[in-house]
């Protein structure tokens, strides 16, 4: 299995910045993509940022421009650099993270998801 743990949530006023950091542990895996989710109350989860393996990136177009994601694979760690950020950006933040992991017998397939962290933008 390979666990997700978020950090750097917290309460922002609006144009100000936090950062996301999502760290991946376990043994034997590897990660294909990862990326970043956020779900407000009463909505669905949506996409935020994802990044491949080869460094290529998607991103919501509400937060093109504004966030940039990044991903250190030697330490399995995924960031969300979140700039200028707006009241709407408020949401739970989950990391998720797909790939393959070692059973010590075979390879087979993961998805991921982190516990979530609270970002919060006052007007």
């Amino acid at each position: 299995q390979v666990h997700l743990v978020e950090s750097g949530g917290g309460l922002v006023q609006a144009g100000g910045s936090l950062r996301l950091s999502c760290a991946a542990s376990g043994s034997g895996f590897s990660i294909n993509d990862i990326g970043w989710y956020r779900q407000a109350p009463g909505k669905q989860r949506d996409l935020v940022a994802v990044t491949t393996r080869s460094a290529h990136t998607n991103y919501a177009d509400s937060v093109k421009g504004r966030f940039t994601i990044s991903r250190d694979n030697a330490r399995n760690t995924v960031y969300l650099q979140m700039n200028s950020l707006k009241p709407d950006d408020t949401a739970v933040y989950y990391c998720n993270a797909e790939g393959t992991y070692s059973t010590g017998m075979y390879y087979t397939s993961f998805n991921s998801w982190g516990q979530g962290t609270q970002v919060t933008v006052s007007s």
